[in-house]
């Protein structure tokens, strides 16, 4: 039956090579938004691979530097190369393909956009594409809402869509299945596109508005999952071998003298080395004499290095940005200097993020019970509300986006920091611009549950009505740049 079905959709293709580009014309507006959703998702002069790429123009728009489309049509992959010569295509049956037959043996991203539809074997694709994924390697899977099929197929009798082949028809909990039985994690869902002809004003409330919304975003016609594949070994990602990675440590410290000592008391060891980088900022106590006397009585030790520097700027945004930039760490996290968040906790972030088993860690004060000193009931009350507004906003789980205790890998930083444009400096806390920079990423986003303790010196530095507001206008920034596009 599967080589009596994969003959179909070849005869198919071959068949209807020419008309492909006619019928794409006809629903340009369609094709257009698909466009949009993997300009947004793909980082141009990337490297990237379509499988089922028809005649190229989806993989044009992403603007690779190294761009490879696979198609098992001759004909359609002789007009995708006609029509973009700057790009590679080759005649391939996905479901047989291995490394050796095209050149380029690693992407950062490979798309599979509207095509399992029309794979006789969907296993055994996603397990042939395993060895073209490197550790951020990105697969974008987008196919139509099973719902629609009544209406698309209505649409095919009517001479308003091209002649479809018998097909599959796949919903997202369907992909999510086939990606984890083949070793990917999936990373991110979501739908987008629900009026699919382009009336002036109309179509764009519609598709860039109301169809976002809880519940009507179900009625989507575009679906897509973002996945990685999964990496078990530390050796995957620490360059072959398996040691452990390097730790820098930020210390944002504003009004905090009497937490340094125990800072350098309790930090524990970190991975192959660990790195401590103070960053003080316009305290009003001794802060800063604190951190300098501390040093001066540290005792030489292999295992840990100092680095100590005074903010120029404002915010724990410029805190974090200047303590990183300095920083020599495989993998940089963040440990606020009021210790509410215990530094023994750090090896925990270390061990999710050094396993695979997440790329950008995220710290949740909200899962164990805290004491209303460490935080009183109203603010319990809106982290809970920020957290839920901006899981919506950015489509990944979040339970606490306020939690200042982060880790990431430094590579995956300097990635954030390269496309920072996008988002411009927008973030005076720091936490949001590295959130929205890993959701832009399509990181893998994991949240650490933490205990989070009261206080044992001095007072919180945030003012919480003024950074409310504040809070809010990121969420409309957080709207018009990632989710309402």
């Amino acid at each position: 039956m599967p080589d009596t079905y994969k003959k179909i959709i070849w005869e198919h293709f071959e068949e209807v090579a020419t008309d492909l580009d006619r019928w794409r014309d006809r629903n340009l507006y369609y094709y257009q938004d698909l466009e949009k959703l993997h300009q947004f998702l793909i980082l141009p002069n990337s490297k990237v691979l379509a499988v089922g790429c028809g005649t190229g123009d989806l993989l044009a728009a992403t603007q690779p530097e190294i761009g490879i489309g696979i198609d098992f049509s001759e004909k359609v992959v002789a007009i995708a190369q006609q029509k973009y010569p700057n790009l590679t295509f080759y005649c391939l049956d996905a479901e047989e393909i291995t490394t050796t037959q095209i050149e380029q043996q690693e992407f950062d991203y490979i798309i599979l956009s509207g095509v399992l539809g029309y794979f006789s074997d969907i296993q055994t694709v996603l397990e042939k594409l395993k060895p073209f994924c490197q550790t951020h390697t990105r697969i974008i899977i987008s196919f139509h809402n099973y719902l629609w099929e009544p209406l698309l197929w209505l649409a095919e009798k009517i001479g308003e869509r091209r002649p479809q082949p018998l097909q599959n028809w796949l919903s997202i909990p369907d992909i999510i299945n086939f990606l984890e039985i083949t070793g990917y994690i999936p990373i991110k869902q979501s739908r987008r596109f629900l009026f699919p002809k382009n009336i002036p004003l109309l179509s764009k409330l519609i598709n860039q508005f109301i169809c976002h919304l809880p519940l009507i975003e179900h009625l989507c016609l575009t679906h897509y999952v973002v996945a990685r594949k999964q990496f078990s070994e530390l050796g995957d990602r620490q360059s072959g071998d398996n040691t452990l990675p390097s730790v820098s440590i930020i210390i944002p410290a504003r009004n905090e003298s009497g937490n340094i000592k125990s800072i350098f008391t309790r930090m524990p060891v970190l991975g192959s080395h660990t790195e401590l980088i103070f960053v003080e900022g316009n305290s009003t106590d001794n802060t800063w004499q604190t951190i300098e006397t501390e040093l001066a009585n540290q005792r030489p030790n292999p295992q840990f290095s100092y680095k100590a520097f005074q903010q120029t700027g404002k915010g724990k945004g410029d805190a974090v940005r200047l303590g990183f930039s300095h920083a020599k760490g495989d993998v940089l996290m963040i440990l606020d200097a009021d210790l509410t968040v215990a530094p023994e906790s750090l090896p925990q972030f270390l061990d999710v993020i050094a396993s695979g088993r997440g790329e950008f860690i995220n710290g949740s004060r909200l899962v164990y019970p805290r004491s209303d000193l460490a935080m009183p009931w109203l603010n319990t009350l809106a982290n809970k509300f920020f957290a839920s507004l901006f899981s919506f906003l950015l489509n990944q789980r979040l339970k606490d986006t306020l939690c200042g205790t982060k880790a990431l890998w430094r590579n995956d930083y300097d990635r954030i920091v390269s496309q920072r444009d996008y988002f411009g400096d927008f973030d005076p806390f720091g936490d949001f611009d590295l959130l929205f920079g890993a959701a832009k990423l399509n990181l893998h986003i994991v949240e650490l549950p933490i205990r989070y303790q009261p206080r044992t010196y001095g007072s919180s530095n945030i003012a919480h009505f003024r950074e409310g507001f504040i809070l809010l206008k990121m969420c409309f920034y957080a709207a018009r740049k990632i989710r309402f596009l």
